[in-house]
């Protein structure tokens, strides 16, 4: 699945511009969904060197991803156009509806998501 996830707030605990403490258990549940195959856009407002900034602290703490603001390859020409909202499958904000729950909340809602997903591709 694409799964695209926004940083501040969610990956980490500080407030825009800065940048906090990893959010209890992101970076396991980001390390998790990769294991498992799954595509993994940043999806962020941060540009420049505020972006450059983010891309560090995701390195330095081990958290994987495929791409930031963009889309999956292939994604384009499947649907025809490159629209500024990234196509995901699932988009992970803590600015959602109910707010954000806790990441083991999270990766087990992906994981049921996914079965479901792969039963309707049969």
């Amino acid at each position: 699945m694409i799964i695209a996830i926004d940083f501040d707030g969610t990956l980490h605990t500080g407030k825009w511009p800065g940048i906090g403490a990893t959010a209890p258990y992101a970076a396991d549940v980001m390390r998790k969904l990769k294991a498992d195959g799954h595509y993994l856009i940043i999806w962020t407002c941060r540009e420049r060197e505020r972006q450059t900034e983010m891309v560090n602290w995701l390195l330095e703490k081990g958290i994987p991803f495929d791409s930031i603001n963009e889309h999956k390859p292939g994604s384009v020409e499947q649907y025809g156009y490159a629209s500024r909202k990234v196509y995901a499958h699932l988009y992970i904000d803590d600015k959602q509806v109910g707010g954000l729950p806790s990441w083991h909340e999270i990766y087990e809602w992906v994981t049921q998501e996914e079965k479901e997903y792969q039963l309707k591709d049969q």
